[in-house]
């Protein structure tokens, strides 16, 4: 099997990016740290921004560089992970499709995909008991309706991988954790036996990458589209500290919370702020926003770095 070489870490932008401008394309959508605009009918411009969000509420200050580190580390994964099934990039540069004044706000941050018909499902797999899997699991000994084995602790890795699937909810609001019987009613038991299947694959072979380079991923979320045949392709972005829960292994102990390559070193300091949790947010400190950069880019190091 041959597999794309891993991006060199992405160069420092000149600017932070808070919200991209491209006018010579409509905007489609601009989400919580994603900007997409419409190329034609069959494709799409997607653009990785500096926001950040925290408890579904975006920040008013960027992070720089994050959106330049998530879209490199997306593409690594794409690249590696392209046996275990299709995805929605095209190989298009993204530079070659906005006007020359526009391209400093796709440089290293961007993506041409393939416009897909997106599943209204998040695909999330859990191979450790972490997070709102391991308060469930105190009060009942489920995880998203799913018997585990009494007895297990924090952050104790599962016997297997489960599949617990959320409903994706509108911007601001939170995704609704649902059964897998309820995936197969909304999109049927076929497409979602493939979309189960699929999502094993990615992650069984992205952990084991993963922790050869030190790194623990506990959990995380893929998202699927169909194209216009009919294919199920991989979609948005890919195992990236936005969408997984990534340890470090040589600070993992089982019975605590290991620290981790994403937000919280934002998220423990906005609980500790005197803020409901509802917009406008606090303004973020520069240690905040440094420190919370240091750590995506550090996940990014160690993956790409044999």
């Amino acid at each position: 099997m041959v597999t794309a070489a891993a991006p060199p870490p992405p160069a420092p932008s000149s600017a932070p990016l808070l919200e991209s401008r491209v006018s010579s394309l409509p905007l489609v959508y601009r989400g919580k740290v994603r900007d997409t605009y419409a190329l034609g009918d069959d494709r799409l411009l997607i653009i990785t921004s500096d926001r950040i969000s925290a408890f579904d509420v975006i920040m008013r200050e960027p992070i720089p560089g994050k959106g330049q580190v998530l879209n490199a580390m997306s593409n690594f994964w794409f690249a590696q992970l392209a046996d275990a099934g299709p995805n929605h990039l095209t190989g298009i540069d993204p530079a070659s499709v906005v006007l020359p004044d526009e391209r400093n706000q796709v440089q290293g941050r961007a993506v041409v995909a393939r416009r897909l018909r997106p599943l209204p499902i998040e695909a999330v797999v859990r191979g450790y008991l972490a997070g709102s899997g391991w308060s469930d699991y105190c009060r009942d000994g489920h995880v998203c309706g799913i018997a585990l084995p009494p007895g297990l602790q924090q952050a104790q890795r599962l016997p297997e991988p489960i599949f617990t699937p959320a409903h994706k909810a509108e911007l601001g609001t939170h995704d609704e954790n649902i059964s897998f019987a309820q995936v197969a009613d909304r999109i049927g038991a076929e497409l979602a036996q493939r979309v189960r299947d699929f999502s094993f694959r990615l992650y069984e072979k992205a952990a084991a990458m993963a922790l050869a380079r030190g790194i623990i991923i506990a959990d995380t979320k893929f998202e699927f589209g169909l194209d216009a045949s009919g294919e199920l392709r991989l979609m948005d972005e890919v195992l990236t500290p936005d969408s997984s829960r990534f340890w470090p292994a040589d600070q993992y102990r089982v019975g605590i919370s290991p620290p981790s390559f994403d937000k919280q070193f934002l998220r423990d300091w906005l609980q500790a702020q005197p803020w409901d949790k509802s917009p406008p947010p606090p303004a973020l400190p520069q240690e905040i926003i440094d420190k919370t950069g240091a750590r995506y880019r550090e996940a990014l190091d160690r993956l790409i770095t044999e």
